[in-house]
């Protein structure tokens, strides 16, 4: 009887639940399906990650088989090259041998003669090279010692034009000056100063000369033009006088600032040309 009442028990209480639930669903506010959703998309992920696991073993094994091909194909290529190169050289043996090509000693005796024909080239070729060598050292050396020449003629005229600005008679000044054109024949600076002083102490031929010595060396050096300016009018050469003056100026203008300050154009002052050519200034 309990058993019975049991079993009934059983079978009205899921009825009694479902009606429950069917009174739960007509008031549910969101979808019953969500829960199959996660399940599938679990489901494929996990597919998924089965399918990643199958293709990278896949893939090792490819890779492992594919250096396998290759270092075979290493072994295979190098086993056969030696085998080649053995084959060469016993080829090249035999036709040596089959050729009666030279012995030993003609091989020996030519070795010696090519190596004497080389070691004669490269001694020819070195010695060549060790001539030029000592060309070129000797003219450097030449260079180098009219390097040393210059440098102590030069040192020794400075000194000497530091002399001059000493010395206070023009007869002292002149001497320092033969010093200088002793050391350098063509220093036209000297020449030109030493015309100066010529002209000071009354030796106006000789300044004339050594103007146009300076002149001939370097037609563009103004002073020598003004030094030869100088002499003409102390000769009274007045025409030539006044065309070194105006070359004079032509090539530096700074000697404007002197043309009245010159002494030595004392005989100039009255001639128009030399009027008109200080109104131009």
């Amino acid at each position: 009887m309990s058993k019975l009442f049991l079993a009934i028990l059983f079978c009205i209480i899921p009825i009694t639940l479902l009606s429950k639930d069917t009174i739960k669903i007509d008031t549910i506010e969101q979808p019953l399906y969500k829960p199959f959703i996660e399940r599938y998309i679990l489901d494929e992920i996990k597919s998924l990650r089965q399918e990643n696991q199958s293709l990278k073993a896949q893939v090792t094994k490819q890779i492992s088989e594919a250096k396998l091909e290759s270092s075979d194909r290493a072994i295979n290529y190098t086993t056969s090259t030696i085998n080649n190169i053995f084959y060469i050289i016993t080829a090249a043996a035999s036709l040596l041998v089959l050729l009666g090509w030279r012995s030993l000693n003609d091989i020996k005796k030519s070795l010696k003669i090519d190596m004497a024909k080389k070691i004669q080239t490269l001694t020819a070729d070195y010695e060549n090279r060790l001539q030029q060598i000592e060309v070129k050292m000797t003219e450097r050396s030449k260079v180098i010692i009219e390097t040393q020449k210059n440098i102590t003629d030069t040192n020794s005229i400075h000194s000497l034009w530091m002399r001059v600005g000493l010395e206070k008679s023009d007869e002292d000044k002149i001497l320092v000056y033969d010093e200088i054109l002793n050391i350098k024949p063509d220093d036209i600076e000297a020449m030109t100063y030493k015309a100066d002083a010529l002209l000071e102490i009354g030796e106006v031929r000789w300044a004339l000369n050594l103007s146009n010595n300076a002149i001939d060396l370097d037609n563009e050096y103004s002073l020598a033009y003004w030094q030869r300016a100088c002499a003409y009018s102390k000769l009274d050469k007045q025409t030539e006088a006044l065309k070194d003056i105006k070359k004079a100026l032509e090539l530096s203008e700074t000697l404007q600032e002197e043309l009245l300050n010159e002494k030595h154009f004392e005989n100039l002052h009255d001639n128009k040309s030399f009027k008109l050519l200080i109104s131009h200034l």
